[in-house]
């Protein structure tokens, strides 16, 4: 007895509202199911008639070029039956002709696109839309990825918007990003760059390759890949770095040309990555570092030399940098010992080779905390960012030729205030004892002790390129020594500034010195103001102070130090970057030969840009946004450009506003047309030739 038709699938409906909310996957701007691994989701099958019990009918999904069952890349799943690699699917119900399938992926399934495909006898249906994008999955505890607190992940998954800390240590400031990890071809650009990593079907299964691989291709070194670093100052055919507020437009430009987008900093490479963490369903965080050690030998010092004006100069091979931003993902480490679960450090912004490529991390944050730096990967780079000590050099002219005598090495200094955005909050949270234990504690010994062990310092002896003829005022100094600098006379250094630091006025600066020992002391102070690149690259000279004063102690005196506008305007309307102020003071006590130097940075302070618009608005309905800058410094600002994002509202827009005179208020509106609720953000950032980052972000209401 034949059936009299052979079965035929009709159609097919992916129920594409109810699997997405419940797979937290409903933000997704494409027209695909979008599901995460290890979860169940429902598809409706149609049919030409009843099943029989005869009637053979299964689900096939292929991932890859050429999917093929012995490679795992195709999967056929038969209804009740578990598959070898770990797929199910079940009957929720029959009626008549309709099938109401459950499918639930292994939740180490590989991540990436699957076409999916129902074989019914000899016949194979395939629907339009037929690919499905499978996630990574926070919320499925079985996942490697697997989050418990449902705050974290809405932060860490979700949030599709962002603040960026940079500054330096004790002027920290944050700068809005637009992460946009649910926008238009977002999510088809990430799939392209699993396709271009060349990775197998089997490290698709782990977040550990996964992120590996991303922390390669968001920088275009060695793979052609999203964002190219330029750190050169000039960036004619492309964008200069400060000029970016989010991922979004580069992220399409690249996926639209394949080419990678000029041009990023290290902000520019941690918020790309967070998007493509993020967008991939991995609990990702952008993390600032301050004072942050890139040192090229992994010896942990940094060689700062000092001329004997005071002044920084640019011979150094390694450096330290105000801030550097990176990227924390979150993840079980399945290829190392148990213990370094957790955040792990990746790394995108190009600085050195880790196994031939520029890529950094995963390196577990537990395991640069306890100084188990043999741990793959890249921990003893990052031990090295967060925890080097900052050694400093007089070079001074001996008969024409340089010698360096060693004056200062800091211990304290590197790797301060690790900061990051905190979970539902818009407000900064300090992450440092995630990566430290409190300065002289004894755990921090103990963990110092162990990373020396595996690291071994060459002789500490200074590294320069220059530095061929050397004076060592001592032999090899021993790290483990903890303390500030001692010295017999209690001398202290403070540097600040007794103004703000607008652009367009002097710069007031005061160097205060301390001496706590009772005496008559002479103290000889030198102390220099630059403008310095966040990187530590010296922009210019602005001026120096030498003076000798006599203390009668313990007592403090104020020396200041004025820098008139035109030492520095210029300079700071002829570079692309944001520059920083930094002052660096020696002081020597003559009767004891004590000797300090202490080095400060802090950052010019701008008017702001203040965003007028309802507090709440509704789905669908427009509404006016106005931004409205006023300028109060004593100085024209030149080639104004207003850039304004508001990702589900409006399109990336940029406003020339030519040049704006002191006192003149600027003023500029958009439309908006809200598509998605909740809380949606805009966010505004000014840029001239004199200024490069006044940013501002307010928040709206969508409601229904």
């Amino acid at each position: 007895l034949f059936p009299e038709t052979s079965l035929k699938v009709t159609g097919i409906d992916f129920l594409k509202s109810q699997n997405t909310q419940q797979h937290h996957t409903d933000g997704y701007n494409i027209k695909n199911l979008v599901v995460r691994r290890g979860q169940p989701f429902q598809v409706l099958v149609s049919l030409n008639r009843e099943v029989t019990a005869a009637d053979k009918l299964s689900l096939r999904f292929g991932i890859g070029e050429n999917p093929m069952k012995n490679r795992g890349s195709l999967l056929s799943l038969k209804p009740e039956q578990e598959d070898s690699n770990g797929w199910k699917i079940s009957i929720v119900k029959k009626d008549g002709k309709e099938y109401l399938l459950s499918v639930t992926s292994s939740p180490n399934a590989p991540v990436g696109k699957y076409n999916m495909h129902v074989k019914t006898g000899s016949n194979v249906y395939k629907p339009e839309n037929g690919v499905i994008y499978l996630l990574f999955n926070p919320w499925c505890e079985d996942d490697v990825v697997y989050m418990a607190n449902e705050a974290q992940k809405k932060e860490y998954v979700l949030n599709d918007t962002g603040y960026i800390y940079v500054g330096s240590a004790y002027n920290i400031y944050n700068r809005p990003w637009n992460y946009g990890q649910f926008e238009e071809f977002i999510l088809d650009a990430c799939m392209y760059l699993l396709d271009k990593s060349k990775l197998s079907l089997t490290e698709r299964r782990d977040p550990v390759n996964v992120s590996r691989a991303m922390s390669a291709l968001v920088n275009a070194n060695d793979d052609s890949g999203v964002v190219m670093g330029s750190w050169s100052g000039n960036y004619v055919g492309g964008t200069a770095p400060m000029d970016w507020i989010g991922s979004v437009t580069i992220l399409q430009q690249y996926y639209k040309t394949k080419k990678p987008v000029r041009y990023g900093q290290c902000w520019v490479f941690a918020g790309v990555l967070n998007t493509v963490m993020r967008c991939l369903g991995v609990p990702s965080r952008c993390v600032s570092n301050f004072d942050s050690a890139h040192d090229t030998e992994a010896n942990l010092t940094v060689d700062i030399y000092l001329n004997e004006k005071g002044e920084k100069m640019n011979i150094s091979f390694d450096s330290v940098w105000n801030f550097h931003v990176w990227n924390d993902v979150w993840m079980k480490r399945t290829d190392v010992p148990n213990g370094f679960d957790g955040w792990q450090a990746i790394d995108a912004t190009p600085q050195e080779q880790s196994q031939g490529r520029f890529q950094c991390g995963p390196c577990s944050v537990k395991a640069v905390r306890e100084g188990d730096v043999y741990l793959p990967y890249d921990s003893k780079f990052v031990y090295a960012e967060v925890n080097a000590d900052r050694v400093y050099w007089l070079v001074k002219k001996v008969n024409g030729k340089d010698k360096y005598f060693k004056i200062a090495t800091e211990t304290q200094d590197i790797g301060k205030n690790i900061s990051t955005k905190a979970v539902g909050q818009n407000r900064r949270e300090d992450i440092t004892r995630e990566y430290k234990y409190p300065e002289g504690s004894k755990e921090e010994r103990m963990s110092m002790q162990r990373a020396y062990s595996f690291i071994r310092p060459s002789g500490l002896t200074p590294r320069s390129g220059y530095a061929s003829s050397m004076q060592t005022l001592g032999g090899n100094i021993q790290p483990l020594v903890l303390n500030e600098p001692a010295t017999k006379t209690g001398l202290h250094l403070k540097i600040t500034n007794t103004e703000p630091l607008h652009p367009g006025n002097p710069l007031e600066i005061a160097i205060t010195v301390k001496i706590s020992a009772p005496g008559n002391w002479t103290v000889d102070l030198t102390g220099a103001c630059q403008l310095q690149y966040y990187t530590g690259k010296v922009q210019a000279n602005l001026g120096t102070t030498k003076e000798t004063i006599n203390l009668e102690g313990p007592s403090e005196m104020q020396i200041p130090l004025k820098i008139a506008p035109d030492m520095y305007m210029k300079t700071l309307s002829s570079v692309e970057e944001e520059v920083l102020v930094i002052v660096t003071a020696i002081a020597e006590v003559r009767e004891t030969n004590d000797k300090l130097t202490k080095e400060t940075s802090m950052i010019f302070q701008y008017p702001p840009i203040t965003v007028q618009m309802p507090e709440t608005a509704k789905l669908y309905n427009d509404f006016t946004c106005a931004f409205i800058f006023k300028n109060k410094l004593n100085v024209t600002l030149e080639n104004c450009k207003l850039l304004v994002e508001g990702l589900g509202l409006f399109k990336m827009t940029t406003f020339d506003q030519g040049d704006i005179m002191p006192g003149r208020i600027m003023k500029s509106e958009i439309i908006c047309t809200p598509t998605r609720l909740g809380e949606r953000k805009i966010v505004a950032k000014l840029i001239s030739n004199q200024i490069k980052g006044i940013s501002t972000e307010k928040g709206i209401i969508i409601t229904e």
